[in-house]
């Protein structure tokens, strides 16, 4: 939807329009709205309701209403994260005319999705193992990323989904969300060289209809995140958050017992902070290496600039008389 000037008003009804929480129809009797300076809470729509938004990556706007764009970034990846891991529904085209972020509250926000004609219901299975993926994606789990890329009917291209999701190897040693190294780009590029065309056209027929469409969600996605300034990092740690989330056992909290819920609730947090903490301790290993490295290649510049300097005085010492 194009955006007229600035205070466009629009109005939607609850078929046209879903905010924070309630990705589709599809989900059932739920609805939701959210507030990013509250929790989520669901609540039925039943009238029309009047908004007063803009696309979500118009960063004029955000600055005027005072929103933050990075809080923004990360109520967007959490809706999709949610949708497609916990769900099991995808929107096939978030471009931003179909994302709009309108003020709520002082320097809060709602998130309000449009288009809900092309909402993909994944398979249950595909959903599953492609939660397992991301969690094997974040360890950086080789054996596991082969068993699920055969799985999706790519098993001879597993080594080049890490690098399709996160921007890295199974083998980089850089942390998460900070790309590769220089060494490990050149290692990759040589790599790459020996690909035809062929081999992506491939990769590409081989995979499954649910995957492609999660492909060009992600990609859409990560450009949207990149415009408001949020790291990669959000979007990886969102994404491994909600995977974990998605392989908990679905329970209903209307007919599941409370003390059930939250258990599992609590075991997938858990899950999650375990899961947080690996990637912390190597992420500080990690640092520990580049501190390593940047003293040494520091420590080769003072012998060679102290060598220079010595040199010089020897020769000016044999210069003058």
């Amino acid at each position: 939807m194009a955006e007229e000037k600035h205070h466009h008003q629009l109005w939607c009804g609850v078929e046209e329009v879903t905010t924070y929480g309630e990705t589709t129809n599809a989900y059932g009797s739920r609805g939701s709205k959210y507030s990013e300076s509250t929790d989520a809470s669901y609540t039925r729509q039943t009238c029309q309701q009047k908004f007063l938004s803009f696309q979500v990556d118009n960063l004029e706007f955000l600055r005027e209403m005072r929103i933050n764009p990075i809080k923004v970034a990360k109520a967007l990846v959490e809706v999709f994260a949610e949708m497609i891991f916990v769900h099991g529904f995808v929107h096939g085209d978030p471009h931003p005319g179909n994302i709009l972020v309108a003020p709520e509250g002082p320097n809060g926000f709602c998130l309000v999705l449009l288009d809900h004609g092309i909402y993909k219901q994944l398979d249950e299975e595909f959903r599953l193992d492609y939660c397992q993926l991301w969690k094997a994606l974040i360890l950086q789990d080789s054996n596991k990323i082969q068993q699920l890329a055969e799985r999706f009917g790519v098993g001879k291209y597993s080594r080049y989904l890490p690098l399709i999701f996160t921007g890295r190897t199974t083998e980089s040693k850089s942390a998460l969300g900070r790309g590769m190294s220089a060494e490990e780009k050149k290692n990759l590029k040589q790599e790459l060289k020996s690909l035809k065309i062929e081999d992506l056209s491939s990769f590409m027929e081989s995979l499954p209809s649910d995957f492609l469409m999660i492909l060009r969600t992600d990609g859409i996605l990560r450009s949207l995140l990149s415009k408001l300034g949020a790291p990669q990092r959000v979007r990886l740690l969102t994404y491994a958050k909600y995977a974990l989330y998605g392989l908990s056992p679905k329970l209903n909290p209307e007919t599941d017992l409370g003390a059930k819920v939250f258990s599992s609730r609590f075991m997938a947090n858990m899950s999650y902070l375990q899961l947080r903490l690996v990637l912390e301790v190597l992420e500080f290993l990690s640092w520990i290496e580049e501190v390593k490295h940047s003293f040494v290649q520091r420590f080769k510049q003072i012998l060679i600039s102290a060598g220079y300097l010595v040199r010089n005085l020897l020769t000016l010492s044999a210069l003058t008389p």
